[in-house]
């Protein structure tokens, strides 16, 4: 299993995993991920980090049900994909307080429209494990709400201590 995430604070909690930091940012994330599988691929990915939310709490956990390309939506691009859904389920069901919702990626904090949860990597890394053939999910906490411009209020102390405290009960992944 390797643990994927946009910077290293985001991987500081995944104690028990390998890990990979693809970089910031959509094409990033795609290319750094792309390069990883190519050199050594893993049975299985978990995409991790925080996010933004328009109506969810911050410290909630979600899990991607969808990674949704917002910045090229459209019928020309491709502009979803769907997480491995047996490894999604089995991540759901060892955590269940988890929200299984579309995640959106966009390059740009509220650049996203059509979800209600946004973040900046997910379908680059995503769509990297699907053209590698590698099983993949994403997994989010909420540390803000997308809207909320003074980031002074963004949870991210909290959020990244939670997101390796649901990592520590993935022991069925």
């Amino acid at each position: 299993m390797l643990i994927i995430a946009a910077t290293e604070r985001e991987l500081e909690h995944a104690r028990r995993f390998d890990t990979f930091c693809c970089g910031i940012g959509p094409v990033e994330a795609a290319a750094r991920t792309a390069q990883a599988l190519g050199e050594r691929p893993p049975d299985a990915v978990i995409h991790i980090g925080i996010a933004g939310a328009r109506a969810i709490e911050p410290l909630a956990v979600v899990l991607g049900s969808e990674a949704v390309y917002e910045d090229a939506l459209g019928p020309l691009v491709e502009s979803r994909v769907e997480p491995d859904a047996e490894l999604l389920a089995r991540i759901a069901a060892a955590l269940p307080e988890a929200r299984v919702l579309p995640i959106g990626t966009s390059a740009h904090v509220g650049g996203t429209r059509e979800c209600e949860v946004e973040a900046m990597e997910g379908f680059g890394v995503l769509r990297a494990c699907l053209l590698a053939g590698v099983p993949a999910v994403e997994l989010r906490v909420i540390s803000n709400a997308i809207a909320e411009p003074d980031r002074t209020k963004w949870r991210f102390d909290e959020a990244f201590e939670l997101l390796g405290a649901v990592l520590d009960r993935l022991d069925v992944v």
